[in-house]
């Protein structure tokens, strides 16, 4: 039942019962409160649901707090109906109305821009979850791609690029537009691209949105330094940088506890890292208080010495 660079047989079962508990204990409205989610949720429509989400998940970058101010000062520029807005918006408009809003290196015409992409794709597809079934629809044909950590997941693989490509089409090519949408092509994690199809492709739970098609099972997690420290002591993945190798391997490895939906665990690890960051060396009285310590190998390998 182990994997290369999964937890031995014992630690799985014992880390299957610690997420599946912290999982049944998880309240959607604790985390609708922390999370940049929360913002997203406030719309009924299915139409600014998208919107508000690819535009959420591109800025959860930094401390959540701030991600959340920022939140603020774009759903108030969006307005009531942000997919409306941008529709019938030109670009000196949504230019001059972001103009104001700067979120750590990403200036407001940069996600201006952003969002004239995603009114293209919703022109073009009819909507974000349209174009994002219809992206996945084939697998590349690229060389490259037969070497790629996600070459498992032809599928995703070609999503991402495709997706990729379409929302940096009207963002110049500089550093903190390439930050605001990597490429899976040059090795990027592509945190925020994985986070929006999260939310997007996983069932509506109170959390995510269920708006588009996708096989969960091919989903990968979407690793950031908190997700990646738990995996770290989880025996997870031994990888020491949150990379798309490390984000495959917490994923496969997460697989052998939910074959269908490993990434259902993702809200339950990032909310526990925005509550209690893990200190990755054991130290008593956070990992005490911490929900995956009998599964952590950290914590087994402080008690046994």
């Amino acid at each position: 039942m182990s994997r290369p660079n999964s937890p031995s047989e014992f630690r799985l079962e014992a880390l299957r019962a610690c997420l599946e508990a912290m999982a049944r204990r998880l309240d959607p409205e604790a985390v609708k409160r922390l999370d940049p989610i929360g913002v997203v949720h406030r719309y009924e429509d299915p139409n600014d649901r998208e919107v508000m989400a690819l535009i959420a998940s591109a800025v959860a970058f930094g401390r959540v707090q701030s991600i959340r101010r920022s939140l603020e000062k774009i759903a108030d520029a969006l307005g009531p109906w942000p997919a409306q807005f941008i529709e019938m918006s030109d670009e000196k408009e949504l230019l001059e109305r972001f103009h104001p809003i700067v979120h750590r290196i990403y200036r407001g015409a940069d996600l201006a821009r952003l969002l004239l992409a995603a009114r293209d794709l919703r022109r073009i597809h009819g909507s974000l979850a349209q174009a994002i079934e219809r992206f996945a629809q084939t697998p590349l044909g690229e060389a490259w791609a037969l070497s790629h950590p996600l070459a498992s997941r032809p599928r995703l693989l070609a999503l991402l690029v495709r997706l990729g490509d379409a929302l940096r089409a009207h963002l110049p090519a500089s550093r903190p537009s390439l930050h605001l949408v990597p490429s899976v092509r040059h090795g990027s994690t592509c945190k925020r691209l994985l986070l929006f199809l999260r939310w997007m492709c996983r069932p509506a739970d109170g959390i995510d949105l269920g708006l588009a098609r996708f096989p969960l099972s091919e989903l990968v997690i979407p690793m950031d330094t908190h997700v990646h420290r738990f995996a770290r002591a989880l025996g997870l993945t031994s990888s020491k940088s949150p990379s798309m190798r490390a984000a495959v391997e917490v994923s496969d490895a997460l697989r052998l506890i939910d074959e269908k939906d490993p990434v259902r665990f993702d809200a339950v690890l990032c909310h526990l890292g925005f509550t209690q960051p893990c200190p990755l060396a054991p130290r008593h009285d956070p990992c005490q208080r911490c929900p995956l310590r009998r599964a952590c190998a950290v914590w087994m390998g402080h008690e046994k010495s």
